[in-house]
């Protein structure tokens, strides 16, 4: 396990955000959430990038690399043909946590049924904890309150740096020691 400040990573999928054509609202979705739940000081950056499984690819080995434990991508998950961020996250993870998507998504249909639509996933690269979220805020809330509770212990399981949540909003799991 790491001791070193927690570091996370927003990434946004968007041509259009990439350029400047639309405000990003994934990026800052993701940031107010887990300011809101995480009490351990994260580092946080975030990065915009168009579609594409290359862009998403390159992006998150250089973020792997830098050591980055927890890792959203907000973005590109429908099924448009722009749409390759779960491309490019499975060039990269070692991984697949398959549990994940399956619970956004069934989180998701209580609210629309176009939730059938999304390909949310998440994966492990060295000692990173990717996780894939739709663009918009309300949806990506949505799906980190619903598998968010497993997240702490997945990173001390891959040895990334401890995070503590405020129970109020999320109570973390942990196996008891015996």
């Amino acid at each position: 396990m790491s001791l070193a400040q927690p570091r996370a990573a927003i990434v946004t999928v968007s041509d259009r955000a990439s350029r400047g054509e639309y405000e990003d609202k994934g990026g800052p979705g993701c940031e107010a959430w887990l300011r809101e739940v995480v009490t351990t000081p994260l580092a946080i950056t975030r990065d915009i990038i168009p579609d594409g499984r290359d862009n998403v690819a390159a992006l998150l080995r250089r973020l792997v690399g830098e050591q980055a434990d927890l890792i959203l991508v907000t973005g590109g998950t429908g099924p448009a043909p722009s749409d390759q961020t779960p491309e490019g996250v499975a060039a990269v993870i070692e991984k697949e946590l398959a549990g994940f998507g399956e619970e956004m998504r069934r989180a998701s249909l209580l609210e629309v049924p176009t939730a059938i639509l999304s390909r949310q996933s998440a994966g492990i690269a060295g000692q990173s904890l990717i996780i894939t979220l739709p663009g918009k805020p309300t949806a990506i809330a949505t799906c980190l309150n619903a598998v968010f509770a497993a997240v702490p212990y997945c990173l001390d399981l891959i040895g990334a740096a401890r995070i503590e949540t405020d129970p109020a909003r999320i109570q973390s799991f942990r196996p008891k020691a015996k």
